[in-house]
C-alpha cells in the first residue's frame, strides 16, 4: 500500500490563541474560563495534503483570513461575544489556503478532493479557494450544519453552501480490516484501502478521522483532541461531548496499541505536526512552516 501514497505536505492557514482550559480542560464552568481565563496557548490552523498516486487529497481546508477582520462573521450578537472571547486569530491575506498551496508548490486546481474532518470555520474556511475539488463530509456533519443553531457551535452555513461547491456526503459502511480494529465502520476514500475515513464524533457531531496507510501509518484526527498526549492520558478538553470523546479516544488508543508506530496527528498540535514532518514522505525542510513547527515548544 505504501507506494500508493507519494507525498505528505503540511500547510498552515494562520494561528489561533486558545484558552489553556479550552485545550487541557477545566473544572470551571465553560463561561467562566471563556470570559475570565487569562492564560492562552497559540496553535496552528493546519491543512494536510496527501498525494495519492491518482489524486491530491486535502485533509481539511483551513481558515479564511476574514475571521480576523469581518465584524459580521458571527451574525448573532451573543455568539459573537462568546466567539470573540474564545479565540484570538492571527491570520493575514497571505495565509489563505490558495496562497499556501502555491507556496508549497501545489496549484489549487490540482486538488482533487478535500476531506473535512468537521465543519468548524477553521477547518472548512478555505473551500472557496478550491472550487473544483470534491468536498467530502460525513452525512451526520452535514445534517448538523442544517440545524437552526449550528452557528452557535462554530459552523457557518453561509460559507459552506456556496455556489458551485461539490459536496459529497458519505455514510458509514461496515469495514472488515483487521488493521483498523476496533473500528468496524468507515469509508474507503480511494477504493484501495490507502485512505480510510473513520467516524470519531465527540468534538462536533459527525466528526471523522483520516487513516493514511503509509510506513509509518498516520491518523489525522482533526479536533478529536488538541494534543496527542492528552488523548493518551484521557485528559479531556474544555469543550465537546466527553462521553463520545471517551468512546472514540479508547478506539484510537486501541488502534495505537495494535499499530505502535502509528502517528496520531491532531490539527492544532505543534508537536504532532513536527513528528509528521519527519515522516519519510513529508516534503523537504524548505517547505513553508517546517522550521517554525520544529522550533515550537
Amino acid at each position: 500500500m505504501t507506494q500508493l501514497i507519494r507525498r505528505l505536505t503540511h500547510l498552515q492557514t494562520g494561528t489561533a490563541e486558545l484558552h489553556v482550559q479550552h485545550v487541557e480542560g477545566s473544572p470551571w464552568n465553560a463561561l467562566l474560563w471563556i470570559f475570565f481565563g487569562r492564560e492562552r496557548v497559540e496553535v496552528p490552523i493546519s491543512v494536510f495534503a496527501v498525494q495519492h498516486r491518482d489524486a491530491l487529497v486535502l485533509v481539511d481546508a483551513g481558515m479564511a483570513p476574514k475571521v480576523a477582520w469581518d465584524p459580521e462573521l458571527w451574525a448573532h450578537p451573543i455568539t459573537r461575544a462568546i466567539m470573540n472571547r474564545l479565540f484570538r486569530f492571527h491570520i493575514e491575506p497571505k495565509d489563505a489556503l490558495g496562497i499556501q498551496l502555491r507556496r508549497a508548490g501545489i496549484a489549487p486546481p490540482e486538488v482533487d478532493k478535500a476531506v473535512l474532518t468537521h465543519l468548524h470555520f477553521d477547518h472548512a474556511g478555505g473551500i472557496a479557494d478550491i472550487p473544483q475539488a470534491e468536498l467530502v463530509v460525513s452525512k451526520d456533519a452535514w445534517d448538523h450544519m442544517l440545524t437552526p443553531h449550528a452557528e452557535r457551535e462554530g459552523v457557518l452555513r453561509r460559507d459552506l453552501e456556496i455556489p458551485g461547491a461539490k459536496w459529497r456526503q458519505i455514510q458509514w459502511e461496515p469495514i472488515d480490516d483487521p488493521a483498523l480494529r476496533p473500528f468496524t465502520h468507515g469509508h474507503d476514500l480511494m477504493g484501495d484501502g490507502s485512505i480510510v475515513l473513520l467516524p470519531t464524533p465527540g468534538h462536533l457531531e459527525g466528526s471523522l478521522s483520516v487513516f493514511v496507510r503509509t510506513d509509518p501509518p498516520i491518523l489525522f484526527v482533526g479536533d478529536l483532541c488538541y494534543r496527542t498526549d492528552l488523548l493518551m492520558k484521557e485528559q479531556f478538553p474544555g469543550t465537546g461531548d466527553h462521553e463520545a470523546l471517551a468512546e472514540n479516544w479508547a478506539k484510537v488508543r486501541a488502534l495505537k496499541e495494535a499499530l505502535p508506530n502509528l502517528l496520531i496527528v491532531p490539527s492544532h498540535d505543534r508537536t504532532a505536526v513536527a513528528q509528521l514532518l519527519a515522516h519519510p514522505l513529508a516534503r523537504p525542510g524548505d517547505q513553508y512552516g517546517v522550521q517554525a513547527a520544529l522550533a515550537a515548544p
